[in-house]
């Protein structure tokens, strides 16, 4: 089994967008590093749209994402609702 992965740049926004990934997917591990935040998940992790506005208290469109982004590993699939990094078994 592989991890997917998701790192962000450490800021207000991320924050947010990360206590989102942990709410949505549970065995979640963060790797806080101090200029970065590393997100990993066994097979697959989803980013929900409307849990990230939850957090934020906001409108966010998903393509927000790449604003913070750094690096992903996984197979990607974009919706209008989730952004789903995972792996095929």
């Amino acid at each position: 089994m592989s991890n997917a992965f998701i790192a962000f740049q450490k800021n207000d926004e991320s924050r947010c967008i990360v206590e989102a990934i942990l709410d949505d997917n549970p065995g979640a591990m963060v790797d806080d590093q101090p200029s970065m935040v590393k997100i990993d998940v066994p097979n697959r992790l989803v980013i929900k749209r409307e849990t990230v506005e939850e957090k934020m208290g906001r409108s966010f469109d998903l393509q927000e994402l790449q604003l913070h982004l750094i690096t992903i590993s996984g197979h990607l699939d974009e919706t209008d609702d989730e952004f789903t990094l995972s792996w095929n078994s």
